[in-house]
């Protein structure tokens, strides 16, 4: 880790201890590395209608959804529901290489894995949906998320613990009939690349026109803003990536289903969700609005206590596509 990094994660490390005040963070990764790689070929957008442009871009052996179902295709199962994306399911390489800048152990061995198509949300879960979920008798553990200043309504709901976000889970499923979950690690990271093995979805950079975080901790050569952003902005400020998905780098803090483990040694390769490892910790993808961009990568993977409400975590919720997910 160079000085100038080493300084950088202490100051956001010290912001996260007086901002999330109770909250315990452990394990947040150091960062490390040397260059961001050499970019793919990629596009601007899938249609859902060729799968050889998705083979293109980095994703094989390509599973369409079932039938009534096609990739690309939004929907929302109630008035208050989020907007779902449907994607097709496919292979592709997880993690980081040993070349890729601000890369951790964490994000090793490289592995393919293989993702069933699903639906996700197209937006992270906004202060709205979360305040309909209580207005209906769901998500009562935490009624009134703090919004720390940043703002309500079509905001990413923050203040977010695992738990929490369970109990929403639970709710959409009870209201909908549908089985709706957090998506494994696996599916972000495939959701969150859209085809991509760059840095970030939108190349080997990002840029404060590309998404929310701490736009001042500017690289070397790079343009440098004299603040930050101030908070979260609202769902899709930014431009989507590739699948149409808001926010996955920035914004806030996406939690994820699995149990937190050191590394992908025998990690499942079919893009469940591990369920064995520190169950005590969970696993948070994608930064957030006070992030460094080392922290926003597609590969970067934070860990937390289930019970954190860390004032920039959020989640967005994954939904299953095959019919015996239905409850009659």
């Amino acid at each position: 880790m160079t000085r100038r990094d080493a300084a950088v994660t202490t100051r956001i490390r010290l912001w996260l201890a007086v901002g999330a005040g109770l909250l315990v963070i452990l394990g947040v990764p150091a960062l490390t590395g040397a260059g961001y790689g050499v970019a793919p070929p990629k596009v601007a957008s899938y249609a859902g209608e060729n799968h050889d442009e998705l083979a293109a871009i980095g994703v094989s052996h390509v599973v369409p959804p079932p039938a009534g179902y096609h990739a690309a295709q939004t929907l929302r199962d109630c008035n208050q529901c989020p907007e779902m994306v449907v994607l097709d399911g496919g292979e592709f390489t997880m993690g980081s290489s040993t070349s890729e800048k601000s890369r951790d152990k964490s994000e090793g061995p490289l592995r393919r894995v293989m993702v069933q198509p699903l639906a996700v949300g197209k937006f992270l879960v906004t202060f709205d949906e979360w305040t309909a979920c209580v207005t209906a008798g769901g998500c009562q553990s935490n009624p009134n998320p703090n919004d720390s200043g940043s703002g309500r309504g079509t905001h990413p709901v923050i203040g977010i613990s695992w738990n929490d976000a369970q109990e929403y889970a639970h709710w959409l499923s009870s209201r909908t009939g549908y089985r709706y979950r957090l998506l494994s690690e696996a599916e972000w990271e495939y959701a969150a690349r859209a085809g991509t093995t760059t840095a970030f979805s939108f190349g080997n950079n990002i840029t404060p026109d590309q998404a929310q975080y701490a736009w001042q901790y500017a690289d070397a050569g790079e343009p440098r803003r004299p603040h930050g952003a101030k908070g979260t902005a609202r769902v899709g400020s930014f431009p989507s990536n590739a699948f149409g998905l808001y926010d996955m780098h920035g914004n806030a803090w996406h939690w994820v289903q699995d149990c937190w483990n050191a590394n992908y040694d025998d990690a499942p390769t079919d893009g469940v969700a591990w369920a064995s490892g520190d169950c005590g910790h969970r696993v948070l993808r994608g930064g957030s609005w006070i992030g460094i961009k080392g922290l926003l990568r597609s590969a970067f993977r934070l860990r937390s206590y289930p019970i954190s409400r860390g004032f920039d975590y959020g989640f967005r919720v994954a939904r299953s596509l095959d019919s015996a997910t239905r409850s009659q």
